[in-house]
């Protein structure tokens, strides 16, 4: 993976592996993609705490990783997950992040 061109992270795009709908983006470090392959769960870096997080550690609703592609430049992944827990990804209890519309 290139981690080189947004210092060291790369973006990882989340999509519901059984309706395809793009639940959330989140950004990962080398350490990050590699407890994600090594648990099973998505794993994040938080770029604000400057630290790692697995995604549902506190509400449940984790993000089961059932497969991982890679961009043709391989500075960017898309994880198909199985979404544990009441399903709601957004931080805001939506399903999505991406329930709003911009006008």
């Amino acid at each position: 993976m290139d981690y080189s061109k947004l210092d060291g992270l790369i973006p990882a795009v989340i999509q519901d592996a059984e309706s395809s709908e793009v639940l959330m983006v989140g950004f990962m470090n080398e350490q990050a993609l590699a407890e994600t392959r090594r648990t099973g769960y998505a794993t994040f870096f938080s770029r604000s705490r400057k630290a790692l997080w697995m995604k549902g550690e506190t509400s449940g609703n984790k993000l089961e990783v059932l497969a991982i592609l890679v961009d043709c430049d391989e500075d960017t992944v898309l994880l198909k997950v199985r979404r544990l827990g009441v399903g709601n990804v957004c931080h805001t209890g939506q399903r999505t992040c991406f329930y709003r519309s911009l006008d």
